[in-house]
């Protein structure tokens, strides 16, 4: 069993050593920042079985909302990032400090707040749907077929029914999000979780507005309140705009993926680099190469060395000319990359 330092964040002006004296999560400092650890078991968190997971989950947001109500803005880092010591973890803030630094003042007094809104009566809002002129006209004409309706046809209403459904979510969202935009600084969307959800949308707001996009919440939650619920989840650290991730990179994938593009120098820039991937990609695109079955994967690799040298590049923080190298002791410097998760 290897015991490694778990990271819940990093937070800004370090006070004191002790986060809080009522837990024992600790700040491991550099410079002006620290990473917030605790000692813990080193778990492959993507093998782990849900009910575990939602346990962790819920003790990881837990740390970081503590973190908050001590009153320090902090970037939260991805689930289940571990460093093996805390020497490890100074070198990840020291790759991540240009980052860090720059994502500091977009936190500075933030936080996030996440809007879900539901149909109320999801089963009158299909009924509706369904009786919309394109959709009607068309189940009457196949009512009135003396061929019946078939499978196909069922199907073509059900594509019919959820294009309809899918035009009234889009039309509300952006009211919704249109009204919320006014009392907040940024926004994203996050994936429906299921039919009856109209939005699911997170929004970094001030701290000092916190009052305000509640009450326009309200507004909006009356204003559709026959049609519409609305419940806010938060406040919560910015989860959404500003998550940090840590990619360990492997020399030996570095390796492989140069060679796969055929880049043979110690030393390349960036641009080049660029050139070479889309050269390749043209030649072994699968549009180009109907009569290849393997011309599929082929594209697909050339595509995964690309992106393995575009994560090797910035971890060397290397942006354009300047000259990435492959040799193994230079690799050593820049083998941890630190960005916002996507």
């Amino acid at each position: 069993m290897a015991i490694g330092k778990y990271i819940y964040g990093i937070i800004p002006q370090l006070r004191s050593g002790q986060v809080s004296s009522s837990t024992y999560e600790s700040a491991i400092p550099y410079r002006d920042i620290a990473a917030v650890v605790n000692d813990a078991e080193i778990v492959d968190y993507t093998h782990m079985f849900k009910d575990a997971l939602a346990r962790v989950l819920v003790e990881h947001q837990m740390v970081i909302e503590r973190i908050m109500g001590a009153g320090y803005s902090i970037i939260p880092m991805r689930l289940g990032t571990f460093a093996m010591d805390e020497a490890e973890v100074k070198d990840i803030l020291s790759k991540g400090y240009g980052l860090i630094k720059e994502i500091i003042p977009k936190i500075s007094d933030k936080i996030e707040i996440d809007v879900v809104c539901i149909w109320s009566d999801f089963t009158s809002v299909i009924k509706e749907a369904g009786e919309e002129k394109e959709i009607y006209e068309y189940k009457e004409k196949l009512l009135s077929s003396p061929k019946g309706i078939t499978v196909d046809d069922q199907m073509k209403i059900g594509f019919m029914l959820k294009k309809a459904l899918d035009e009234k979510r889009e039309k509300y969202a952006f009211k919704i999000q249109d009204a919320l935009k006014m009392v907040s600084i940024d926004s994203k969307s996050h994936e429906l979780m299921d039919a009856k959800m109209v939005v699911n949308l997170a929004f970094l707001i001030d701290k000092l507005k916190q009052k305000e996009f509640y009450a326009k919440v309200e507004d909006l939650n009356t204003e559709f309140k026959e049609l519409l619920n609305f419940r806010c989840i938060g406040p919560l650290p910015p989860y959404s705009f500003f998550t940090l991730e840590i990619k360990k990179i492997q020399f030996n994938d570095v390796d492989w993926a140069r060679k796969k593009l055929g880049i043979l120098n110690d030393a390349i820039s960036r641009d080049e680099i660029k050139k070479i991937f889309h050269a390749q990609a043209f030649v072994t695109h699968p549009d180009k190469n109907p009569d290849r079955p393997e011309a599929g994967k082929e594209f697909d690799e050339i595509r995964r060395s690309y992106n393995i040298l575009l994560d090797y590049a910035q971890s060397c923080g290397q942006v354009g000319k300047e000259n990435l190298y492959f040799n193994e002791d230079e690799f050593k410097k820049n083998s941890v990359l630190v960005k916002v998760r996507g």
